[in-house]
């Protein structure tokens, strides 16, 4: 085992001050004191699987939480296979050819304090040399130890089952890929099934390019497109589709193959490229040349997901039955591929339900019978896709890092605590979905989807977003889009200042119109005026001018308003106005409103139920919010107190220690009912976000922050699927939570609430590399540093 050398550190200025501050027990986490996480496993820039996973997962960790944990790994080689590391997470090296080296290791990971949990990546062949070494290497570390299988074989010999059961004696949790391989150990190596973590190979999140641009990128247009990827060896068994492509080119002349990845590196070394060679002797036998292409090199990620992006059909050969789980199975599922596949367990797991396709190990006739079938039949393919993405979007890396963070939590006993790295703000989709007339309603996936036509109520959101933004980062390249939205607003408006919220994509106003009550959205079409309003200082003239106009021409029509939520919205909108322009109107409407709220309030709200209306609905949060607001301009107690007892009501509903559940739209609370579990959505999170930070700036109550972070982790995924609705990959926002997996689609609700919410942290913990805690932490320790030089 040999120990990697770190770089020196400056010692900062004020370490004296902190030796002080220790003595007066005064503690303070910096970077180097961060609990420390081990992962032994293959790492680059050594190539195979285990490798690529685990850097993976260590990247999406570290990108998913800050000031949690600090990563470090034990590369694993051996005598004939040694590389040279430059990632500075690399701390040690395990030669597993060597016996002597298990023991420094493991004296080396128990003298280290700061050390709290080891996780192994486990596959049988990596300690194959030296099995008796690990096992006494497992017993010899005291620290909590987690372990990964990557492979677990049914029907052990005794040997064999006594290494393994050796390892389930001696961990304090395991993880394994499908609930194939949890049976397999259950049932064959008599283990606890509360003991055994089932997390799927992680895989990433894609923006699913248009399929038709990628082949004209790649030089592939007209071509109908098969492909399998990952390191060569026989075990792939490629030469089984080659042997079908001549049933499926007489059918369909245009069919490519692609070869995707290089040869192992081990298997390069044993034999160099006498498989390749097989494969190409073969290609020349069946004519098919022109039908096959060779991608013989290692493809960096972004190029693989391309290549798989543009594929029709994902074919997976396998013929190693007991082959637990695949890597590049779960990557082509993640890009929308339709997946052919032999019946390995991982295969019949997730291609169940018209996912895909199995046929049997070797079956040539059966694979290209597989592949006419698909390669005719769009529909089916469509399907295909649409039920692997949603079976799929759990193993996202980032909902991986989720449940790893988890685990690893919850084995190291209390030693690390984890707090989430807020994402970098992200417009794309935003601007993906805005054409030049407005903000599109929906998207499939996160593709816009134009059919869906504009409503008022999502440019209204937009535009406070936007505004919100620049605001924050005086980015000029949003005025474009604030232009848009202010432009849609005055084509919804009539000239009796009412407000249509229907409109398609040819900007005709639609029947809806008609048939709904728009007084929510003319007053979310308030609220958004307003707000334009209050930047009067910072936003061009012309836009400030309009958006008064606009408001003033529309006020005057609220005064018959009764719906709850549309008064709150228009206090909101009124509250704004306020800031920039003062007249006697602004504070007669708001006490207008404020006091049918109240009266709503006095006649529902009991001992138990302290809420407007016998029921919790929709966006809640607003109505708590908009008399607090009513408070402020006005200085009416009342409004203080209907405000602070209707909100504290409402939190006590949909927050328990640790997370949000938001009312579901499903089925709303009744009073003296039972809350829905599914259902709920972003903008419901995004508004009691907005409500939070409203009610710490007025009652200076550190819970309403906490509540605040705590729901923004909602989107991050500390919620009840433990999944990310948040899409960092796109910038959009799936559109809720469903019973057992998130909507995939990303539409202007579900994206402009995730952009209001992150806008509105920044002021708190808004910086991605600082979680809220260590900003406290940071305060604190100012303020006795403060107290020191005084």
């Amino acid at each position: 085992m040999k120990t990697r050398k770190s770089a020196g550190k400056k010692f900062q200025p004020y370490n004296t001050l902190i030796e002080q501050l220790a003595a007066q027990n005064f503690t303070y986490q910096n970077a180097d004191s961060l609990p420390e996480i081990l992962v032994l496993t293959t790492f680059p820039p050594r190539q195979c699987g285990i490798a690529t996973y685990s850097q993976d997962l260590i990247k999406a960790l570290n990108d998913h939480y800050v000031d949690s944990f600090s990563i470090k790994v034990c590369a694993l080689e051996t005598d004939k296979e040694k590389h040279t590391y430059e990632d500075a997470s690399v701390k040690y090296i395990l030669n597993t050819s060597q016996p002597e080296s298990y023991v420094e290791l493991a004296k080396a990971i128990n003298a280290d304090e700061n050390l709290k949990i080891v996780l192994i990546q486990h596959e049988f062949g990596l300690f194959h040399e030296t099995v008796k070494d690990f096992n006494t290497f497992v017993d010899a570390v005291e620290k909590p130890l987690t372990v990964v299988f990557h492979t677990v074989l049914p029907n052990p010999n005794e040997e064999f089952k006594a290494n393994v059961q050796h390892i389930l004696n001696r961990v304090d949790s395991l993880i394994v890929m499908t609930n194939n391989a949890a049976d397999i150990l259950v049932r064959d190596y008599i283990i606890d099934r509360d003991k055994i973590a089932v997390i799927p190979h992680g895989t990433h999140l894609v923006a699913h390019t248009d399929k038709n641009e990628l082949k004209r990128k790649y030089g592939f247009e007209g071509r109908k497109v098969l492909s399998t990827f990952g390191l060569l060896s026989s075990g792939k068994s490629i030469e089984t589709t080659l042997d079908a492509l001549p049933n499926v080119i007489n059918k369909a002349p245009e069919t490519l193959f692609l070869i995707i990845g290089k040869t192992h590196p081990t298997v390069a070394l044993q034999e160099g490229e006498k498989y390749r060679d097989s494969l190409i002797e073969k290609i020349n036998e069946l004519g098919i040349q022109d039908n096959v292409k060779f991608i013989n090199k290692y493809v960096d990620l972004p190029e693989l997901l391309e290549y798989l992006q543009l594929t029709d059909i994902y074919v997976f050969s396998s013929k190693d039955p007991n082959q637990a789980v695949s890597g590049t199975f779960a990557y082509a599922l993640s890009c929308g591929c339709p997946i052919i596949s032999t019946p390995i367990p991982h295969a019949k797991e997730v291609l169940a339900g018209d996912t895909g396709m199995t046929f049997d190990f070797g079956n040539s006739e059966q694979l290209a019978e597989a592949i006419n079938t698909l390669l005719f039949d769009v529909q089916r393919r469509n399907t295909m896709v649409l039920n692997g993405l949603h079976k799929i979007i759990h193993t996202a890396w980032e909902n991986s890092a989720v449940d790893h963070a988890k685990l690893l939590e919850r084995t190291a006993g209390g030693t690390i605590r984890l707090q989430y790295r807020n994402p970098e703000v992200n417009l794309q989709h935003i601007k993906n979905m805005t054409t030049d007339f407005g903000m599109l309603q929906f998207s499939k996936l996160n593709r816009p989807d134009i059919n869906s036509g504009y409503t008022l109520d999502d440019n209204a959101r937009a535009l406070i977003a936007m505004c919100q933004h620049y605001k924050s980062y005086r980015d000029e390249s949003v005025m474009k889009y604030i232009n848009i939205y202010v432009n849609f607003i005055d084509y919804c408006q009539s000239k009796d200042g009412s407000f249509l919220n229907y409109v398609d994509y040819n900007t005709n106003f639609t029947e809806q119109n008609r048939n709904e009550n728009l007084e929510d959205s003319s007053g979310r079409a308030m609220w958004a005026l307003g707000y334009v309003v209050s930047l009067g200082k910072i936003l061009p003239e012309a836009i400030v001018k309009k958006a008064a106009s606009m408001f003033e021409r529309s006020l005057s029509r609220t005064k018959n308003v009764y719906s709850t939520r549309a008064m709150a919205f228009t206090i909101k909108g009124l509250y704004y106005y306020n800031r920039y322009i003062k007249n006697d109107d602004t504070q007669i409407y708001i006490s207008l409103f404020a006091d049918r709220l109240v009266q709503m309030y006095r006649h529902e709200a009991d001992s138990e139920w302290k809420w407007f209306e016998g029921y919790l609905t929709y966006a809640n949060s607003v109505l708590p919010e908009a008399l607090l607001l009513s408070y402020s301009i006005t200085g009416n107690e009342v409004y203080k107190e209907v405000a602070k007892e209707s909100f504290d009501f409402l939190l006590s509903q949909t927050f328990d220690e640790n997370s949000i559940q938001v009312i579901s739209n499903r089925s709303w609370l009744i009073k003296g009912g039972e809350r829905a579990t599914c259902g709920e959505q972003p903008i419901d999170v995004a508004y009691t976000i907005l409500a939070l930070r409203k009610f710490h700036d007025i009652f200076k109550e550190e819970e309403y922050l906490n509540k605040m972070e705590m729901a923004f982790n909602w989107f991050l995924g500390n919620n009840r699927l433990h999944q990310v609705v948040y899409n960092p990959c796109t910038g959009g926002c799936f559109d809720g939570m469903e019973e057992k997996n998130v909507n995939l689609n990303q539409g202007a609700e579900s994206t402009v609430s995730y952009l209001m919410a992150r806008l509105t942290i920044s002021k708190y913990f808004g910086n991605p590399n600082m979680s809220y805690f260590r900003r406290k932490q940071r305060a604190n320790k100012v303020a006795a540093l403060r107290q020191l030089e005084f």
